[in-house]
């Protein structure tokens, strides 16, 4: 991992070790994203057959899991793990469920003005699949969907080789109030749930994580669906005082970095024995770990640690980050709360490991990564409602605001505007 000093190496090297941005437009990707759009657009089911069988299962002969299918997986799972799952999607449910709002009116002088809260009508989750199981990720975004009132979620995720969906995920898609499954992997499941086809329904909203090919659908399909965010690559940064336990901080930035040589995995601190003793703490434990190579590579690359000369100076460097996770390991964390601006989740305390975050606190954990904490929200309760305006005037009230709306038009050089005003106030005059 890089060390920067902020006494000997100056802060702007530190905001610059920590500052992240979303991965660049990849030109060979956006041309093979492309062309893989273009063939589900022309022809649905069959281009999405012949792609899952190249990328994903080699006889793949149905893209939708039967309720059959869907029923077997979920009673061969393991109850341990089917407990697990329903206590997650019970957390999630709970921290979510106060997120709901309500549609709202105001009546006064003869307006009535307001707002109607409807959630969306068909809603798109993606769930990376190939070597690795996901069913968080399907609790984490079919979850608030669910509580936000969506009458269908539909759920893509690529098939194992042998055709299948692991258990798990079917079983958290179960609980979550997934409608349909569809084995589906890739860009080639952004562009089948943006446009529709005759197995694929077409839905208003995509959510969920992916690689760059997923990543690069959605920027290419946003208006034709809606997206939830452009996610890339997992980030952990660590703000540690001296009363840190270097164990605990190592094993929390490893926890990102096992994800993807991408990662990133910062320590800001300003004590410096801390960091020395994290340092050997992240060697030994990486030892002990079976995806060490991954991590070491998204450590050498990404990692770094920043020894600041004040617990504040050390925020200020995090908020430039603007981290998709931010681990306040501090004597009070809860005071330094008020001073994070810019972070997708903040774990607070030596007691809570990221892992709380990743599975059962309660909270999605589709969080905005690159610094775009700056300007997106993790996902929650509202990335699944649309709001819709209206306005009512009587004719007193008409007459009361008409001349500022016929000045306005006017100065805007809109008679139209102007006259839909006068022919009203002319009306009234005559009555």
């Amino acid at each position: 991992m890089r060390r920067i000093e902020i006494e000997r190496d100056g802060i702007e090297a530190a905001r610059t070790a920590v500052r992240r941005f979303l991965p660049e437009d990849d030109a060979e990707i956006n041309r093979i994203v492309r062309g893989i759009v273009d063939d589900v657009r022309r022809r649905g089911d069959e281009a999405l057959l012949e792609l899952g069988r190249k990328f994903d299962a080699p006889g793949l002969a149905c893209l939708a899991v039967s309720q059959e299918e869907w029923d077997r997986a979920c009673e061969a799972l393991e109850p341990g793990v089917a407990e697990a799952l329903d206590a997650a999607y019970r957390a999630v449910a709970a921290f979510h469920e106060p997120q709901r709002r309500s549609s709202w009116l105001t009546v006064a002088e003869g307006e009535v003005k307001g707002q109607i809260l409807r959630p969306l009508d068909r809603v798109g989750v993606y769930v990376p699949g190939g070597r690795a199981e996901y069913p968080s990720s399907v609790i984490m975004t079919a979850g608030p969907a669910s509580v936000a009132g969506v009458p269908e979620i539909v759920l893509c995720t690529p098939a194992r080789r042998d055709g299948t969906i692991p258990s798990s995920v079917l079983y958290a898609a179960r609980i979550a109030g997934v409608r349909s499954v569809f084995k589906v992997g890739g860009a080639q499941a952004v562009a089948a749930m943006a446009f529709g086809t005759d197995t694929v329904p077409r839905v208003d909203k995509i959510v969920g994580p992916g690689n760059s090919y997923v990543c690069a659908a959605k920027k290419l399909l946003w208006g034709v669906a809606d997206m939830d965010m452009i996610a890339g690559p997992s980030e952990v940064c660590v703000v540690a005082d001296e009363t840190a336990t270097a164990e605990y901080v190592a094993a929390d930035l490893l926890t990102q970095a096992e994800h993807d040589p991408e990662c990133a995995a910062y320590l800001i601190t300003p004590c410096a024995p801390l960091a020395d003793e994290v340092e050997r703490c992240l060697a030994r434990q990486m030892a002990r770990l079976a995806r060490q190579e991954t991590i070491r590579s998204a450590l050498d690359a990404q990692g770094a640690i920043v020894i600041t000369r004040s617990l504040s100076e050390a925020i200020e460097v995090a908020n430039v980050c603007a981290p998709e996770h931010l681990a306040l390991m501090v004597r009070e964390p809860m005071a330094l709360l008020s001073s994070v601006r810019h972070a997708g989740a903040v774990i607070l305390g030596h007691w809570t490991p990221q892992s709380a975050g990743d599975y059962v606190a309660g909270p999605s954990h589709v969080l905005p990564t690159g610094g775009t904490a700056r300007f997106w929200s993790p996902l929650n309760v509202d990335t699944f409602t649309k709001k819709t305006s209206f306005i009512g005037y009587d004719a007193a009230a008409l007459k009361r605001q008409a001349p500022t709306m016929i000045r306005l038009a006017e100065a805007e050089g809109f008679d139209a505007h102007a006259a839909a005003a006068v022919l009203r106030l002319d009306a009234g005059a005559d009555r």
